[in-house]
C-alpha cells in the first residue's frame, strides 16, 4: 500500500520500517511501515486491538521489535531502553493514566524533570548551590506547565483526587517536563464530552506550536482524527491499511468496512 501523501525525506523524523511484533503465535503488529515529519499532528486510528497502543509501546521501548525497524532522525533506535528513548526526546501518556496518586501535581510533574538533572546524589544531599539552581529551574518549569493546564491553583493537590480530565491534563504536563520532541498521546479525549473534545482539539495544536513538537495520537473520536490530523495511519489486526490526509482516509473502502462504517 503506498502514502498518497508521503512524509518528506528531508523533513522526517520518526520512522518504521517493516516493523513486527509477535506475542506467542498473535501477530499485533504485522509489517508496518511509515514515516512522520517534524511539527506534523500524526493520527493513528482502528479497531480495538488493532495494535495502535502496542505500535506506542514499540516506539517507546517498552517492548522490543519482533522485527523490523524504528529510526529517529535517521538513526536506528530499535534496541534502546526506555530511559534512552526518553533522554532522546520522545514522551508519552498512556491509555489507562500512570500517576503517582499520592503525590501532588507538582511533584508530579517535577518527576517528568528527571532526565534533566546532572547534579549528583551527594550534591543534592548536602544541599549545595548547583543542586539548589537545578531544584529551582525544575520547579520553575513545573509551575509554568501547571499553569498552561489550568492546574497551578492545585499544585499542592494530591493526583489521585483530581477528576479523569484533570489526571489527563497532569500527565500531559508531566510528559512535557520531559522537553520532548515527539509528543505521544494514547486516547487523549477519552471519557471527555463533546464541548471538552473541541477544546482539547485546540489545545492540542498550541501544544504543537508552542512547544515545537510533532505529536502522534491514538483516538477513537473520529470527527476530532479528522479535524485535528495532518496525516492518518489506519491499523486493523496490526496491519497497516491506509495512511494519507484524512479526506482521503475517510473515503477508502477498507477504512470505512474495518472501522468508520457509517461514521
Amino acid at each position: 500500500m503506498s502514502d498518497i501523501n508521503p512524509a518528506s525525506n528531508n523533513n522526517i523524523l520518526l520512522e518504521a520500517k517493516s516493523l513486527t511484533r509477535r506475542f506467542g503465535g498473535l501477530v499485533a503488529v504485522n509489517n508496518v511501515s511509515f514515516a512522520v515529519n517534524k511539527h506534523e499532528i500524526f493520527g493513528l486510528i482502528g479497531p480495538n486491538g488493532a495494535g495502535k497502543t502496542t505500535l506506542f509501546n514499540l516506539i517507546t521501548a517498552l517492548i522490543p521489535p519482533s522485527s523490523g525497524e524504528l529510526r529517529y532522525q535517521g538513526a536506528e533506535i530499535s534496541r534502546l531502553r526506555a530511559h534512552r528513548i526518553a533522554e532522546l526526546g520522545i514522551a508519552r501518556t498512556f491509555q489507562n493514566i500512570r500517576l503517582f496518586g499520592e503525590l501532588s501535581a507538582l511533584e508530579n510533574v517535577i518527576i517528568g524533570r528527571h532526565l534533566h538533572n546532572k547534579s549528583s546524589i551527594i550534591t543534592g544531599v548536602l544541599g549545595l548551590p548547583p543542586a539548589l539552581k537545578e531544584e529551582y529551574k525544575n520547579r520553575r518549569k513545573a509551575l509554568e506547565l501547571l499553569d498552561l493546564m489550568g492546574l497551578r491553583e492545585r499544585i499542592e493537590e494530591k493526583a489521585k483526587n483530581f477528576s479523569y480530565g484533570d489526571q489527563r491534563r497532569l500527565e500531559i504536563a508531566r510528559a512535557l517536563a520531559l522537553e520532548p520532541q515527539i509528543l505521544l498521546l494514547d486516547e487523549p479525549a477519552a471519557g471527555m464530552n463533546p464541548n471538552e473534545k473541541q477544546q482539547l482539539s485546540t489545545f492540542i495544536r498550541n501544544l504543537r506550536d508552542r512547544f515545537n513538537l510533532t505529536i502522534i495520537l491514538i483516538e477513537h473520536h473520529v470527527p476530532l482524527v479528522m479535524g485535528l490530523c495532518d496525516r492518518i495511519a489506519v491499523l486493523d489486526f496490526g496491519q497497516l491499511i491506509a495512511l494519507g490526509k484524512p479526506a482521503i482516509v475517510r473515503n477508502n473502502p477498507a477504512v470505512i468496512d474495518a472501522y468508520l462504517g457509517n461514521e
